[in-house]
């Protein structure tokens, strides 16, 4: 067997020695980085947070204004109750506060081959045979929305709008 020589002792004497003097100097080298990045973290989580509260409110103003046209859609006799209509939209979104809708109709004279004539809404309105009374209905909603947090670069409150049109049926 060889004898250990003078060199090898001291490599591994300097390896021990390195070796815990580094276990010595980590201590606590895992809490500061987590005390470091746990502001960052957070951030992310309340940015996900709020991203995800707009985005739902979003959808609910752009729900409700379908909701509105969808109730006037059903009818002449729908399409000119803005009452109905608002209510079918702001009930649509209750979960929203401050939702405020508004509903206007137009109308043309659509002929055989297609093409379309815009004329007044009236109670009376009619056309020349053979074409027809086409109306629609364009439902717009809006709400005022305060951010749940006030982040820097996010303004005090938001507005959000949604909109929809639809044919209004012929019976």
């Amino acid at each position: 067997m060889k004898k250990p020589n003078a060199f090898m002792v001291c490599e591994q004497r300097n390896t021990r020695l390195l070796r815990d003097w580094t276990a010595c100097t980590d201590a606590g080298q895992a809490l500061v980085e987590a005390a470091l990045m746990l502001p960052v973290l957070l951030l992310l989580i309340l940015g996900a947070l709020e991203t995800g509260s707009i985005a739902y409110n979003a959808i609910e103003v752009a729900n409700a204004a379908e909701a509105g046209a969808l109730y006037a859609a059903q009818s002449r006799a729908n399409a000119a109750n803005t009452t109905g209509i608002t209510q079918a939209a702001t009930n649509d979104a209750s979960n929203v506060l401050s939702v405020t809708a508004t509903a206007t109709t137009s109308c043309a004279c659509q002929s055989a081959a297609g093409t379309l004539t815009t004329l007044a809404c009236t109670g009376t309105t009619s056309c020349v045979s053979p074409s027809q009374v086409v109306e629609w209905v364009n439902v717009v909603t809006a709400a005022k929305i305060t951010p749940m947090f006030q982040l820097p670069g996010l303004p005090a409150t938001l507005t959000l709008n949604g909109n929809a049109t639809m044919r209004v049926s012929q019976n």
